[in-house]
C-alpha cells in the first residue's frame, strides 16, 4: 500500500448544510476536477514548465474551485498568476519525510539548504541575468558570515552543493539557463561558465514565508497556531478547525492512528463525513481499520513514496517489514515486549530541539523568547484523565541486524552492491524508509511494531534469473542481475 500524505458533514466543524466539495463540478469532469487536486497537493510550486507543461493550464482551469476547497477542506491558500500556481499549506508538524532532493536523487543536507536560502537572497538583488560564477561569489560573501558555513569556488564539494542549489531552482523555472553549462563550471569554473535569466514571479512563488522568519525563536513558530484557539473565538469556529487539522493529519501522512492522535480530533477522525469527502476530493480510497484511518493511493497518484516499490531499499524494506511483522505475532516464550511509542508531541518537542539547536543566536528578539510549543502542545492535557497508552511489540536492533543478514544472504545478488557490501548504512535506510511510511516507529535499541505492517505480512520474493544473451567475443564486462520481484500481497 502506498498512503497519501475531507470536507465534513454539518455539524462536524465543515461546510455549511447543502455545500458539497467539488460543489460545481459535473460528474462527467469530476475525475479532471480530482486530478487537478491531486497535482497542487503532489506539487505545492506549479510554473509554465515544472512538474511539466500540462500542468498549469490544468490547474489554472479549476482555479476557482479549488481556491474554495482547498481552504474550506484543508486550510490552504491557493495563490494563482499568469505563470504560477502555488499552495500555501498549513504545517501541523515537523515532516522530514519530503526534502528537496539533488541532482543525483539524494536529499538535501544543511549545507545545500542554506546555500539555496543565499541564493534566493542573492538574486533579489540582481537584473534580468546572472552569471553563475557572479551568484557564487554573491552568496560566497553572504556564507562568509555564517559561523560553520561558507562557500569555497575553489572547493569542488562546495561548488557541486551550490549548483544542486541552483540546478532545482532552474528545474522550476525560477532561473533558465540562456548559455553555458553549470555542470561543466562545477567541473572547472576557470574555464567553463553558465549565463541563466531571473523569473522573478517564480522567485516570488518559491519563497512565501508565512512568518517573519527573524522574529522565530523556535521551528515550532512555523506551525500552525490553530490549536491554541480560545472560547473567545466561539464553538463553530473551533469545529471548523478540528476537521481541518483532521483533513490535513489523514492527508499529509501515511495513516493516522488513533492512539497517535490528539483528543479534540479523535471524534473528527472517526466522523464517517471525513472519508466521504476525502473520497470526493482526490479520487482515492480511504480505509478504516481498528487502529485508524488512512487515505490509500495504490497507483502513486498523489505520494511522494511509493511503497513497495523499486530499488534496493524499497525492495529489502519489503522483505525485512514481512519478518519484523512475523516476529511480532510470536507468542510464548517467544512473545516480544510491548513498549508504549513516542507521542506525536514528543517526536515534535525531539525534532525541534535537534533543529533549535542550529539556530543563530545573533538577531533574535529578547521579548518574543517564550516557547511557543508550550502553549500549542501541551494544553490538551490539561483538563481530564490521560489517555490509555497503547503499547507496540518490540524487536532489537541484533535481531533486525540478523533478519538483513539473512535476506542479504538469500537476495543480495539482486541488490545493489555498495549497500549489500555495508549492511549497517543498509538497515538504517531501511528502518528511516519503514519509519517514514508509519509501519515501524524507531526507538532506542530497536523499533516498535505499528499496526500498518501487518498488511505486509507474507510477503515473499525471488530474484529473477536471466538467461545470458550472446555477446561480442571483445566485449568483457558482464552486467549484474539486479531485479528483485516482490509481489503486492
Amino acid at each position: 500500500m502506498s498512503a497519501a500524505r475531507s470536507t465534513s458533514a454539518p455539524g462536524s466543524g465543515g461546510r455549511r448544510a447543502g455545500e458539497r466539495v467539488a460543489e460545481h463540478v459535473s460528474p462527467l469532469e469530476l475525475a479532471d476536477y480530482q486530478k487537478a487536486v491531486r497535482l497542487v497537493l503532489r506539487h505545492p510550486l506549479i510554473t509554465s514548465s515544472y512538474p511539466d507543461r500540462a500542468a498549469l493550464p490544468t490547474v489554472r482551469r479549476w482555479a476557482e474551485q479549488l481556491r474554495t476547497d482547498l481552504m474550506e477542506v484543508l486550510g490552504y491558500r491557493l495563490v494563482t498568476t499568469a505563470d504560477t500556481a502555488r499552495l500555501l499549506r498549513v504545517q501541523d508538524h515537523l515532516d522530514t519525510t519530503r526534502p528537496a532532493v539533488t541532482r543525483a536523487g539524494r536529499p538535501f543536507d544543511r549545507r545545500r539548504y542554506a546555500y539555496l536560502v543565499l541564493t534566493l537572497a542573492a538574486l533579489g538583488r540582481h537584473g534580468a541575468q546572472v552569471a553563475l560564477g557572479e551568484l557564487a561569489d554573491a552568496v560566497a560573501a553572504d556564507a562568509a558570515r555564517i559561523d560553520g558555513l561558507g562557500l569555497d569556488t575553489t572547493r569542488k564539494t562546495d561548488r557541486d552543493a551550490f549548483v544542486d542549489a541552483v540546478t532545482w531552482l532552474t528545474e522550476r523555472g525560477a532561473l533558465a539557463l540562456t548559455d553555458g553549462s553549470a555542470t561543466a563550471w562545477a567541473g572547472d569554473p576557470e574555464r567553463a561558465e553558465a549565463l541563466y535569466d531571473i523569473d522573478r514571479e517564480i522567485l516570488t512563488a518559491v519563497h512565501q514565508p508565512t512568518r517573519v522568519l527573524q522574529h522565530l525563536t523556535s521551528v515550532t513558530g512555523l506551525l500552525d497556531s490553530g490549536s491554541a484557539l480560545g472560547l473567545a473565538t466561539g464553538r463553530h469556529a473551533q469545529r471548523r478547525d478540528q476537521a481541518r487539522r483532521a483533513r490535513r493529519l489523514v492527508l499529509e501522512n501515511p495513516v493516522a492512528y488513533y492512539a497517535d492522535a490528539e483528543a479534540e480530533l479523535l471524534g473528527q477522525l472517526r466522523a464517517p463525513s471525513l472519508a466521504e469527502d476525502l473520497e470526493r476530493l482526490t479520487g482515492l480510497a480511504v480505509e478504516r481499520r481498528a487502529e485508524g484511518v488512512a487515505l490509500v493511493d495504490t497507483s502513486g497518484r498523489l505520494s511522494d513514496i511509493r511503497f513497495p516499490g523499486g530499488g534496493t531499499v524499497a525492495q529489502a524494506a519489503l522483505l525485512l517489514g514481512a519478518r519484523i511483522s512475523e516476529a511480532a505475532r510470536r507468542t510464548g516464550r517467544h512473545v516480544p515486549d510491548l513498549l508504549p511509542a513516542p507521542t506525536a508531541a514528543e517526536r515534535l518537542a525531539a525534532r525541534a530541539r535537534r533543529i533549535d539547536a542550529a539556530l543563530p543566536a545573533r538577531g533574535i528578539l529578547a521579548e518574543l523568547s517564550a516557547s511557543e510549543e508550550e502553549t500549542l502542545y501541551e494544553a490538551a492535557n490539561e483538563e481530564g484523565d490521560e489517555p490509555e497508552e497503547t503499547r507496540y511489540p518490540f524487536v532489537s536492533d541484533s535481531w533486525l541486524r540478523g533478519r538483513l543478514k539473512e535476506i542479504i544472504g538469500e537476495y543480495g545478488k539482486g541488490f545493489a552492491a555498495d549497500l549489500r557490501e555495508d549492511p549497517d548504512r543498509l538497515l538504517a535506510r531501511l528502518l528511516d524508509l519503514l519509519a517514514a511510511l508509519s509501519l515501524v516507529a524507531r526507538v532506542d535499541g530497536g523499533v516498535l511494531v505499528l499496526p500498518l505492517l501487518a498488511r505486509y505480512r507474507g510477503v515473499s520474493a525471488r530474484v529473477k534469473s536471466r538467461v545470458p544473451a550472446p555477446r561480442p567475443a571483445a566485449q568483457t564486462a558482464r552486467f549484474a542481475d539486479d531485479t528483485l520481484k516482490d509481489p503486492t500481497p
